[in-house]
């Protein structure tokens, strides 16, 4: 009787996996991402990443981990008076943005009118939704400005104070001639 008890009241086994478990069929990426598909036979679509990310804190860090307020501090968006922060698009750094994307809005900065050059640096413009403007520098068309000088050197046009004594003399006798 005493050995039947035993078997009733014995704890069920469970099957559990251990923390080093890695399922199979996962892409590895670089930086420590695996990455599941959802079919096996996924493929990824052809995509040129961008060089830069624009990271924005859209949450505070309080009442979370130090570590993840260490990582916004590295990024320079914890204490700093602009929430946004411009980072390489490298593996060490999209591990750290990968521990606190809860935290953050990730962009990448993508450049429509070319890649800006030391001498742009004044002239460039960040958008909210990544794009990286460069505002060219206006200067004046050749033609024109040698069209202008040609205008203003021809015998043949009046002056401005010339326009205007003729202007005011017809105002004050408009009926002076043949009448």
């Amino acid at each position: 009787m005493n050995g039947q008890l035993l078997k009733v009241f014995s704890p069920i086994v469970s099957i559990t996996r251990s923390k080093g478990y890695k399922a199979p069929g996962g892409i590895r990426y670089p930086g420590g991402i695996t990455y599941y598909p959802r079919f096996p036979d996924h493929k990824d679509p052809e995509y040129t990443p961008s060089k830069l990310f624009r990271v924005e804190r859209i949450k505070p860090a309080k009442g979370f981990p130090y570590w993840q307020k260490d990582i916004l501090r590295e990024l320079h968006i914890l204490d700093s008076d602009s929430p946004v922060a411009v980072v390489k698009n490298i593996p060490e750094i999209n591990s750290k943005l990968w521990k606190v994307k809860h935290l953050i809005k990730v962009t990448p900065i993508t450049f429509p009118y070319g890649e800006p050059t030391k001498d742009d640096i004044n002239y460039t413009v960040m958008k909210e939704n990544g794009q990286c403007l460069v505002i060219k520098k206006l200067e004046p068309n050749p033609e024109q400005v040698k069209a202008l000088e040609q205008f203003e050197s021809d015998r043949k046009n009046m002056d401005n104070d010339t326009l205007k004594r003729d202007s005011r003399l017809k105002w004050e006798s408009p009926f002076r001639g043949g009448f």
